[in-house]
């Protein structure tokens, strides 16, 4: 918009400095519009001609530094992991050097997860044998947010994720359970366990939902997430689930926290329009959903506002994030 209105007043400038040309002696030069009345000299005022051009070299300039001010304003970048560097042990192609190029940016990384599958210890190991190049503190799991919030609540849970994932719960008390914690665990979804969460929230115990992720990508195909079994709970219990991983905009901001930026300075980076994309804007970051892991055509179209950027994979959108945003 702003390149064609300059266009068209560029135009309109030409056509008068014609006309100025030729007419200028008959009664152009009356008004300042005279071929040597564009600028004028040192302490001179400029003509009607010099300050219109003066004007519009303004009007670029300011929005030539509003660009680069935007661009220079990233100064963190939050990648999904599971579905965007990953799909279970085989990384996503180019994912690991388009990471090093990433690295070469002046940006904080931070990896966000919903996983419930396994601890961040284990995690950390999958990434590291699939060779990434990334460290334990950079790691920030819907686990960890989920532990915070039991030991600042002070509740003994019930714990309903893999069995993998219980390392990031060592030392918090479980016995006689007062809340329940459900993540993705599908060797305990059966009747009698989820039967035992349900008499427990009926008797008060709070619903604390790791996430509610519809269903994620396996090398198989698309598997249920947790999210239905949440919602089962809510439903029978007629309660509400207080969650804690994406896309609660918390634990974006409890991502944040120590890259000493705001939302409005950092990027998301993942596979689902709705928990990564959907929930950082909400959050007041921009969001790029990539076409891997759990993407369905058409995901796009589901949130609004849309993504910042739908791309191919997390290659491209380290490509924008160099190319465009910095």
């Amino acid at each position: 918009m702003a390149f064609t209105l300059y266009s068209l007043l560029q135009a309109a400038l030409l056509f008068v400095n014609a006309i100025a040309v030729l007419h200028e002696e008959r009664f152009l030069r009356r008004i300042g519009w005279g071929t040597d009345q564009g600028i004028g000299g040192f302490g001179e005022e400029p003509g009607i001609k010099g300050q219109l051009m003066n004007l519009i070299r303004s009007v670029r300039t300011v929005m030539r530094v509003r660009r680069m001010a935007a661009r220079r304003a990233l100064k963190a970048v939050l990648v999904d992991l599971s579905g965007t560097l990953h799909i279970e042990d085989s990384a996503v192609p180019g994912a690991q050097e388009a990471l090093k190029r990433l690295r070469s940016a002046p940006v904080s990384i931070r990896f966000v997860t919903n996983t419930t599958k396994e601890c961040k210890r284990d995690l950390l190991e999958r990434l590291r044998k699939l060779e990434f190049d990334i460290k334990e503190d950079e790691i920030f799991t819907s686990l960890t947010a989920a532990r915070n919030l039991l030991e600042q609540k002070q509740v003994r849970p019930l714990l309903l994720v893999e069995d993998n994932a219980l390392h990031d719960f060592k030392g918090i008390d479980t016995g006689e359970p007062n809340a329940v914690v459900i993540g993705l665990a599908p060797d305990h979804f059966n009747y009698q366990t989820m039967n035992k969460a349900f008499r427990l929230i009926l008797d008060g115990a709070p619903l604390i939902a790791i996430h509610k992720a519809r269903y994620y990508k396996r090398k198989d195909g698309l598997t249920l997430g947790p999210g239905p079994f949440v919602t089962g709970l809510e439903y029978a219990a007629d309660v509400e689930a207080t969650v804690v991983g994406k896309p609660e905009q918390t634990f974006f901001l409890e991502a944040l926290r120590g890259t000493g930026c705001r939302p409005e300075e950092a990027v998301m980076i993942g596979d689902d329009c709705r928990d990564d994309v959907g929930g950082a804007q909400n959050a007041g970051m921009l969001g790029i959903l990539v076409k891997t892991g759990k993407y369905r055509e058409g995901d796009e179209g589901k949130i609004t506002p849309p993504p910042y950027l739908t791309c191919e994979s997390f290659p491209h959108a380290v490509d924008h994030i160099l190319r465009h945003l910095l």
